[in-house]
């Protein structure tokens, strides 16, 4: 906010600190008392016109020495007996002296939000008086039948448009001003004008729209806790307030709910530009905020509604204001139930593990429908599936990487361009996006067409510079004639509403269980089809035990490993463990069949080297894009004579008699399905009482330490001898939080 005193112009006039301007319009008199002994701590600078007594004179003094006994006790006993002030003002008090019309006086009381002290502040009472005017006293035919008669034809309305007909028509017989226009805003807080009663001289502003920057952001705070605001003269002089803080807490007092309170300069010079000279607003409110207003302009001079007449238009205002909430909320029950039935339809189809996710949401158009949208895009278990009107594959794979860019759960934007111009450039035609985001960058979105609208603006409301250069005399000039200045909006589309994007929400969640329902579908045939593969038994050969041990991934994933031992016509033993990259159903699949090529090319091959070779060529022609280690150890079961090939694998480890250990040669060849180059053969012998350790790069890697300190941990749990059991070597080399799978094959050859 300005700085007390700051002069206020058209650049930093959205930073006025409107409650606090230390001045009230001069129509009545502004007395600040003291609630715990009735003395006056601040007044307007007007009391003495009005009142005949100086400032000076009865700062600090009585409230009953200003206005006189009768009418002091009055006041007191009136605050004294309300803590809601609002809903008995006005008190009306007949005083000895006042300048206006008549002896009677309107008090309208208020306490006033403190700024300093907080709740323990000293209690103030605001006392602000004004003539009385209008009929006296209040009687049945002026107030409750004008009033009845206003609410009978706000039932008869059929459609919004006669309902805003009729307030505003009523508003203007009853306040008597020249013009009444139902203001109404839209979510960025532009107006439009959507009905008016007028002056039959008087051109129409009916239909024109005004830009949000002509109610900056306090004055609209201001109307949703002061419902009403009168401006009897726009050329009336302002009356400071003596003294300008308020004693007990050292701050300006805070004119919130002031019915005099002064208003901005620049907003006076605006209404002068059009010809206004008197103007009352009254706030239309839904949910507590501000959705539109009830304006009303007077052109034929000051013009001064009494405080009934303006409370009686106020509740027009709020009979309007909760007609516009119930049937709001009468549309928004309709539309609920009818997305409800759309959601459990959805819910079900998700549910139909016969199809991928993508087509079971999509085929029966319920999707798309949900929201109202144009088309609706879902990639959902690595498949691309579209509905309705979307653009073409490469558009819809930009719109939900850009979806997936904002890393929230929930994504939405009515104007693609403004957001990203570059996605919009690749998918033109596509102005509305909503998205959710599903686990594992899987991603549901709704795409809207842009929507072509006209705006007639009540002047450009781009040209705040033309304003300042097309006339030196008017700075609010560009609008002071109020042509329609019509503009094209391009780039949007119907915008979500709130509810749109909570049934967005309410989906993913079906969505999601049902990811994880089909999860654990997949992961139940991955586990069935891996034990199905894996040897149920290990051959028993003399002089030599097995022992394997396979652990899956963290999280339940199953992956790619496999292990196999067999008895080579020979006469040799293979021994064999393999990791295919990846997890799931396709890991484990791929493990199948390379583990059966790799038997068949062992039964028919005379060395490791050919039964690799043989494996590497099946693998670039019927897995192209798979990739595998292995580890292939042909054993000579007499001597302990080991023939290996390593495709990418991880080094054998031989285990002594004593717990001495060695590794054998590094890999001599690129993994199963990375190029051709041949592999290369070496021996090794696996003492007797010794054991030959073969396992997956799972059981030694961690994230946070380097491969080799994984080997020598793992050399380390056999210091103690090769007959440590292989589940207690899992146990002590595996990182428990490891999300690879890890596979373990020991051979030990007998003393």
């Amino acid at each position: 906010m300005l700085r007390p005193g700051e002069p206020v112009d058209l650049d930093n006039c959205a930073r006025e600190p409107i409650h606090v301007p230390g001045l009230v319009q001069p129509r009545g008199v502004l007395l600040v008392v003291r609630e715990s002994d009735g003395r006056l701590l601040q007044v307007s600078a007007n009391v003495e016109q009005r009142l005949g007594a100086t400032p000076d004179a009865v700062l600090g003094r009585p409230l009953s020495e200003v206005l006189g006994a009768d009418a002091a006790a009055q006041v007191l006993r009136h605050a004294a007996s309300a803590t809601d002030l609002a809903s008995r003002n006005p008190l009306t008090l007949r005083l000895d002296r006042w300048d206006g019309v008549g002896p009677d006086v309107d008090a309208v009381l208020h306490r006033p939000p403190l700024l300093a002290g907080g709740t323990g502040a000293e209690p103030v009472l605001v006392v602000e008086l004004e003539a009385a005017t209008g009929t006296r006293p209040l009687s049945f035919p002026s107030t409750y039948l004008a009033a009845r008669q206003a609410l009978s034809d706000f039932e008869r309305a059929a459609t919004l448009g006669e309902l805003y007909d009729d307030v505003s028509r009523h508003v203007r017989d009853l306040t008597g001003f020249d013009r009444v226009m139902i203001y109404r805003f839209d979510a960025a807080y532009n107006g439009e004008v959507v009905a008016e009663a007028r002056r039959g001289d008087l051109n129409s502003f009916l239909g024109l729209h005004y830009p949000a920057s002509d109610i900056p952001p306090q004055a609209r705070a201001l109307y949703e806790k002061n419902w009403i605001r009168l401006i009897s003269d726009v050329d009336y002089e302002p009356a400071p307030i003596l003294p300008t803080a308020l004693p007990t807490t050292g701050e300006p007092l805070d004119l919130t709910h002031s019915t005099l309170r002064s208003v901005s300069p620049i907003h006076l010079e605006y209404l002068r530009n059009m010809g206004v000279r008197a103007s009352m607003s009254i706030s239309l409110l839904r949910d507590g905020r501000l959705w539109g207003l009830i304006a009303c302009h007077h052109y034929a001079g000051p013009h001064e509604p009494s405080y009934e007449v303006r409370t009686t238009a106020e509740f027009l205002g709020s009979t309007l204001s909760v007609r516009l909430v119930a049937q709001a909320e009468e549309e928004r029950g309709t539309e609920v139930s009818r997305a409800e039935r759309v959601l459990a339809h959805l819910a079900a189809d998700s549910r139909d593990e016969s199809a991928p996710l993508g087509v079971a949401i999509t085929r029966s158009g319920w999707l798309r429908r949900l929201v109202r949208a144009d088309g609706a895009v879902v990639l959902a278990e690595g498949r691309l599936t579209s509905v309705g009107t979307v653009p073409d594959e490469d558009a819809s794979r930009a719109l939900v990487a850009w979806v997936l860019a904002q890393e929230a759960e929930l994504v939405s934007t009515d104007s693609l361009p403004d957001a990203a111009p570059d996605v919009a450039a690749v998918a033109p035609g596509v102005a509305g996006v909503l998205g959710i985001v599903l686990p594992e960058g899987q991603v549901v979105l709704w795409v809207r067409d842009e929507v072509l609208r006209h705006v007639d603006w009540g002047g450009d409301p781009q040209n705040k510079e033309i304003a300042r250069t097309e006339d030196g005399s008017v700075r609010l000039s560009p609008r002071r004639s109020f042509e329609r200045w019509r503009e094209v909006v391009r780039g949007h589309s119907r915008p979500w509403t709130e509810d749109q994007t909570d049934f967005a929400t309410a989906l993913r969640g079906h969505l999601v269980e049902s990811l994880y329902v089909r999860g654990r579908r997949d992961l139940r045939a991955a586990e069935e089809l891996q034990r199905s593969l894996l040897p149920t038994l290990l051959p028993d050969v003399s002089g030599w035990r097995l022992e394997s041990r396979y652990e899956s991934a963290g999280g339940g994933l199953v992956g790619g490993d496999w292990y196999d031992a067999l008895v080579l016509p020979s006469g040799r033993l293979a021994v064999v463990v393999g990791d295919v990259t990846g997890h799931g159903l396709q890991a484990a699949a791929t493990m199948g069949q390379l583990s059966t090529a790799l038997r068949a090319a062992l039964v028919g091959a005379g060395s490791a080297v050919e039964a690799v070779a043989h494996l590497a060529r099946t693998a670039a022609w019927t897995l192209p894009g798979e990739v595998a280690t292995v580890s292939l150890a042909l054993v000579d079961l007499e001597n302990g004579l080991v023939e290996y090939v390593s495709a990418g694998h991880p080094p054998l480890l031989v285990v002594g008699a004593d717990g001495s250990s060695s590794w054998s040669r590094p890999a001599t060849a690129p993994p199963v399905g990375v190029g051709m180059r041949a592999p290369t053969a070496h021996t090794l012998t696996v003492p007797a009482g010794g054991a030959l350790v073969v396992y997956t790069d799972g059981l030694v890697e961690r994230r946070d330490e380097s491969v080799r300190a994984g080997l020598d941990r793992l050399a380390a749990v056999f210091g103690a001898g090769p007959a440590t059991p292989a589940q207690e070597v899992l146990d002590a080399v595996r990182d428990p939080d490891s999300t690879d799978d890890a596979t373990l094959l020991v051979l030990h050859r007998e003393g």
